[in-house]
């Protein structure tokens, strides 16, 4: 079975690719270098799909950078730190990159037809998040119906499906299962504003994120952070 598989790097991702892996998936690795100012995650995602032995891995240019309005892609905006788990769940984050999964999953469509796979797989999680609205499961239920509307695949009786194993997990449950399917977690990179060496912040919305995750998980990050 062949599998079309988002991976950006940070530990979501990275997990949802082992546990495609586990699963019998061939897996097809799909990243894209769409002008985030953290692109060094790209990096990570090289690794993690070389260590998983991804059959293949693409890296995809779309510069979302043309239409700004998030922080991880325009300089004049600066990335939230320190704030609160409360403060986290509170209407969208400025981070929120328009319309992102909308486009990646697109993307990944159009590459699974290629490969004449009906599979996709994503990270998204719906507990531990940011707040993105592309991030819930209402909008992956819509997503795999349009596929299934727009597809020659999808026409001709070939049902796409769209795979979120982590979709109610918390942080905790991700770094859990992401340990269960053999992921070094070393290999990945989860900061949005990290140093010029590469180092996470440690402050912002995914740091914080990823830490209360290996701390309630009872398991040790093995990142450095700047902070």
């Amino acid at each position: 079975m062949k599998a079309v598989c988002l991976l950006s790097g940070g530990i979501d991702s990275s997990t949802c690719l082992g546990v495609a892996r586990r699963e019998g998936f061939e897996c097809y690795a799909l990243s894209f270098d769409y002008g985030q100012r953290h692109r060094i995650e790209l990096q990570a995602a090289a690794r993690v799909a070389e260590f998983f032995g991804a059959r293949e891995h693409r890296i995809i240019p779309v510069d979302l950078r043309a239409f700004g309005s998030s922080a991880l892609t325009a300089d004049d905006l600066a990335v939230p730190k320190h704030r609160s788990a409360a403060e986290m769940t509170q209407g969208i984050p400025v981070t929120y990159v328009p319309a992102r999964n909308t486009i990646f999953l697109a993307f990944a469509l159009a590459w699974a037809e290629v490969l004449e796979c009906s599979d996709i797989f994503i990270g998204v999680n719906a507990i531990d998040y940011s707040g993105y609205p592309d991030c819930r499961p209402e909008f992956i239920e819509a997503f795999e119906r349009l596929a299934n509307l727009a597809t020659k695949s999808g026409v001709e009786g070939s049902r796409m499906r769209i795979h979120t194993p982590l979709i109610k997990l918390s942080k905790a449950e991700i770094v859990r299962l992401g340990a269960s399917a053999g992921l070094d977690f070393a290999l990945t990179h989860s900061c949005y504003d990290p140093d010029q060496g590469g180092r996470p912040c440690g402050q912002c919305d995914s740091c914080l994120l990823r830490r209360k995750g290996f701390q309630e998980a009872g398991l040790r990050d093995p990142l450095r952070y700047a902070e």
